[in-house]
């Protein structure tokens, strides 16, 4: 059987306060990390992973996203990629965007974004932060299929602790599910489950993003502006999102300092 084309939604409209004044004039997804934008890193390990179609949103200077990739993603020499094209292989990855600043003069926070995004992407898609360095992180095909193959709803990447979010966001059963922290909080085991900070990488399922679960009509034509936690944490009630532990390189680019001492290692 065919593997199943894979899509993904790269999280890129947000304004990077915490960034200021480094995002006054570039929006954070573009900021060099090791000499490549930050975006980039998640581009590559989508092309090595075969990965067809990435939809990037924008919002604060997204022009300058389109400016920069176009619509078409292709970490290979040119000679290979002309080699590969010629022998009617497909290289890189398609671009598509959906611009919500533009459309909305301003970003429609994540659960709106997606849904936003939704008719660019497949029934099963992964979805990352664009502010987010994860230089390890497979966006692996076997993945995608054991979640196609699943009855969850969402499948989550967790990783430890860092230390601007000791408490974390979620817990990770024994069983591989992500829990609702205020679910574990109120459990009297002694042995509760450890708590994890979401990556924001990963799988979702396009129903999760439809009528039942979630309230904003089919592609966001009014550009409503709602958030993804609370989703998550009610889907995770209903023992339907997935979670694996992820302990490689991570770091969530969100101030001045962070970039540096990446850019420093």
């Amino acid at each position: 059987m065919a593997p199943r084309p894979a899509t993904a939604l790269l999280l890129a409209a947000g304004r990077g306060e915490r960034m200021r004044p480094l995002t006054d004039t570039c929006p954070k997804p573009l900021l060099q990390v090791r000499g490549k934008p930050l975006l980039q890193w998640h581009l590559e390990a989508l092309a090595r992973a075969g990965c067809g179609v990435a939809v990037v949103n924008t919002a604060w200077l997204g022009e300058q996203m389109q400016a920069r990739f176009g619509d078409h993603f292709n970490p290979a020499p040119r000679a290979e990629a002309v080699a590969a094209t010629a022998q009617g292989a497909s290289t890189g990855v398609e671009l598509r965007y959906s611009h919500e600043g533009r459309d909305f003069g301003g970003a429609l926070e994540t659960a709106g974004g997606i849904v936003r995004a939704l008719p660019q992407l497949a029934d099963v898609f992964w979805v990352a932060a664009g502010d987010v360095f994860a230089p390890d992180f497979v966006f692996d095909p076997a993945a995608v299929e054991a979640f196609a193959a699943s009855s969850l709803l969402a499948h989550i990447w967790l990783v430890p602790n860092p230390a601007h979010n000791p408490g974390g966001d979620f817990a990770l059963s024994s069983d591989g599910l992500a829990l609702n922290l205020s679910k574990v909080a109120a459990s009297p085991s002694t042995d509760a489950p450890r708590r994890y900070t979401f990556s924001t990488i990963a799988l979702y399922r396009r129903a999760f993003f439809e009528a039942a679960w979630c309230g904003i009509p089919a592609g966001n034509p009014a550009g409503q502006k709602a958030p993804l936690a609370p989703l998550l944490r009610a889907a995770m009630d209903a023992g339907a999102v997935g979670a694996s532990l992820f302990t490689g390189d991570w770091t969530d680019v969100g101030t001045p300092g962070r970039l540096a001492e990446l850019n420093f290692k």
